[in-house]
């Protein structure tokens, strides 16, 4: 969902010492409430958030935190967390906690119950939690020190491993709501609004909104089972989803967005629409296209194969699997070995299923002497690979174990570089239009101080200044990823919108200068010395699973006409007219489009409705005065008709339509136009 505009910045307001900064906005004039009210309050020395309460020792200069910042909706998350936890904590006695951080548009708990959670006890819980902020509890906080927050929580055994007791000291989970390791412990107690008692108390480092009545507006969503700090090894605990808004209109249009978002669930529609399944016996993560589905991805990889020939690229071919060496020559084992598949034994050496095609183009490439004169030399295939995807994060098609990519390599000289990026963004750009996505932005990955990059720090200036070029040469926003390189070079990563406004990561280009070194590859320069070429890694589609996955979910299912399963059903009246609408089918077909006559004993509404259902572009029904007169009806996608078409004229509009497929609206499957 896309986040509304953030609030400008406020002027800087004084906090003096002694006075809590919820006073010295009061005195300063700002909203408390409403999506412009602030919730926090940012300290501009520190830069540290703090809460509404805080009283500095010294006079301090802050900015407020709107609620409907990304700042303000992190705190307001992160608050709706903790009252998910008393909830539990309330109608589940014992329950032990684990953490409960915001996340994108919305937050989670982990718990340790003694049953997992069912739909309605989410139900009771988002009824317990109502009761909470009604309340009007206020989130109090206190420093505490290590041996005093271990004998508070001598109860909670996760609780306890974050603060180092157990596990390793100063070890904390990902996404953990607490400061450990030599930080200021703190807790926050939620009071009574009456009595000031205490009612419930968390380990968490903050901020929070003054009182739980400020929340103003939540649900939870789902459950799923999680392991403690996402390690297999540790145990499963439940994981309580939910989301949280500084209004209910934004809560409201949230919601919407998340039923849209499940219409367009790819893994719902491909079993409607009969396009692929995840057999268990076959295993997680590995798909199976059926038939319809298969005419889908044969669109997809026939297009991009064409493309990539007219680009200049050749088309090669490698193994499913490699010896152990390979992947340790080209760097990648070290990094990625916890992805790849266990190796297997066989002839006294380890086999790994491959998880990447690079190295495999460097022997190419290695297999012969090279001239300058064959670069730029750009390599292509339909590399399958496998990773080890852990079972938490396979998700239908946009994440799986087992996947195809375009996986394409341009060897060129160091002068070659900033041109081929330019051609290589060009060609991506082009492909993501033409299937219909063409509101982007990109990112540039590059290197932080963390030890996993290789190669010299002039070396990586040098690539990241030629990516960074020839994206801003584009027009387009350009984002910046530190850290986010691969840890052979930068990459610039194309992240396309849907239909509905998701971002997806997409196409990338990738420049290294590593593993050229590594593989020893050469090229005979025009001086007849011997240099090292750049490697420029793309993919297009990245995962041809993955992009179909995407596409689904773009088109809802409503493929446009040139990537449709089915391009046509015929319908008839009566059987009468099935021989008339099957030379129909075939004049169709002769022109190489994809139909089917639907000679079934239903009734022709009911045909009509099935093929709405399967998202047919194109109907074509035909009655009694129809077959006399060599004709047709005309029906389209959004229902609209035009009858009495002449069937030369109905077979050439069609054929025309899906021919023109990158020069026309892909929604508007209207050709003859609507009646």
């Amino acid at each position: 969902m896309s986040a509304a505009p953030t609030p400008a910045a406020a002027a800087p307001i004084r906090v003096p010492a002694g006075t809590t900064a919820e006073q010295a906005l009061k005195g300063a004039g700002v909203a408390l409430k409403g999506p412009d009210g602030a919730v926090v309050v940012r300290d501009l020395a520190t830069g540290d958030l703090r809460d509404l309460a805080w009283a500095p020792g010294a006079d301090a200069d802050v900015e407020p935190v709107a609620a409907a910042s990304p700042e303000g909706r992190g705190v307001i998350r992160h608050s709706t967390a903790h009252v998910l936890a008393q909830a539990v904590q309330d109608l589940f006695p014992g329950t032990r906690l684990g953490i409960g951080p915001p996340v994108e548009n919305g937050f989670y708990y982990d718990f340790d119950p003694e049953r997992p959670f069912t739909p309605d006890d989410l139900q009771a819980l988002e009824k317990r939690m109502q009761q909470i902020v009604r309340a009007g509890q206020r989130f109090a906080r206190r420093e505490i020190d290590d041996d005093a927050a271990r004998a508070e929580l001598a109860h909670e055994p996760y609780k306890l491993e974050l603060i180092g007791l157990k596990g390793g000291a100063g070890e904390a989970a990902e996404g953990a709501d607490v400061e450990v390791g030599g930080a200021q412990l703190t807790m926050y107690d939620n009071l009574d609004a009456r009595t000031g008692d205490r009612v419930w108390t968390d380990l968490c480092r903050g901020p929070h909104v003054a009182r739980t009545s400020t929340i103003p507006a939540f649900s939870l969503t789902r459950s799923a089972a999680a392991y403690w700090r996402g390690n297999e090894k540790n145990p499963q605990l439940q994981r309580v989803y939910g989301t949280a808004w500084e209004s209910r209109e934004a809560h409201k249009a949230y919601l919407e967005h998340l039923a849209e978002a499940e219409r367009r669930d790819h893994r719902r529609l491909g079993a409607e629409l009969d396009l692929f399944s995840f057999p268990d016996e076959i295993g997680s993560g590995l798909p199976v296209f059926h038939p319809r589905g298969g005419v889908v991805k044969r669109e997809m990889e026939d297009y991009v194969r064409r493309r990539h020939i007219e680009s200049g690229f050749e088309y090669v071919g490698t193994p499913h699997i490699s010896k152990r060496g390979l992947f340790e020559t080209s760097g990648h084992l070290p990094y990625y070995a916890d992805t790849m598949f266990p190796p297997m034994e066989m002839e006294n050496s380890e086999y790994y299923l491959k998880a990447m095609n690079c190295p495999m183009h460097n022997l190419v490439f290695r297999s012969r002497g090279r001239s300058y004169r064959e670069l730029p030399l750009r390599l292509f295939e339909f590399g399958s690979v496998y990773r080890y995807e852990k079972s938490g994060v396979v998700h239908g098609l946009t994440r799986v174990r087992g996947f195809a990519q375009d996986d394409s390599h341009s060897y060129v000289t160091p002068e070659q570089a900033p041109g081929e990026i330019r051609h290589l963004l060009s060609f991506v750009l082009g492909l993501l239009s033409d299937f219909g996505l063409d509101d982007f932005f990109l990112e540039l990955s590059t290197r932080d101080d963390s030890d996993k990059f290789i190669g010299s720090e002039e070396e990586w200036a040098v690539a990241t200044a030629v990516l960074e070029e020839a994206a801003r040469e584009t027009g387009l926003e350009l984002v910046p990823d530190p850290g986010g390189a691969a840890f052979y070079g930068p990459k610039i990563s194309v992240q396309a919108r849907d239909a509905i406004g998701r971002t997806w990561q997409m196409s990338t280009i990738q420049y290294d200068f590593n593993q050229p070194a590594r593989f020893a590859l050469e090229y005979s320069a025009s001086d007849g010395t011997r240099r090292q070429p750049v490697m420029i890694h793309s993919a297009k589609f990245g995962s041809i699973e993955r992009f179909l996955g995407v596409l689904t979910e773009h088109y809802a299912g409503a493929f446009p006409a040139w990537l449709a399963p089915v391009q046509v059903v015929g319908i008839p009246v009566t059987d009468e007219q099935v021989p008339h609408l099957r030379d129909v089918a075939l004049l169709l077909r002769e022109r190489g489009l994809r139909v089917e006559v639907d000679d079934s004993d239903d009734r022709m509404q009911k045909k009509i409705r099935n093929a709405s259902k399967q998202k047919v572009p194109f109907v074509l029904i035909a009655g009694a005065t129809d077959a006399e007169a060599g004709a047709v009806s005309f029906r389209y996608r959004d229902g609209s008709q035009r009858n009495g078409v002449p069937v030369e004229q109905a077979v050439a509009a069609v054929a025309a339509w899906v021919g023109a497929r990158h020069n026309a609206d892909p929604t508007a499957e209207t050709p003859l136009g609507s009646a």
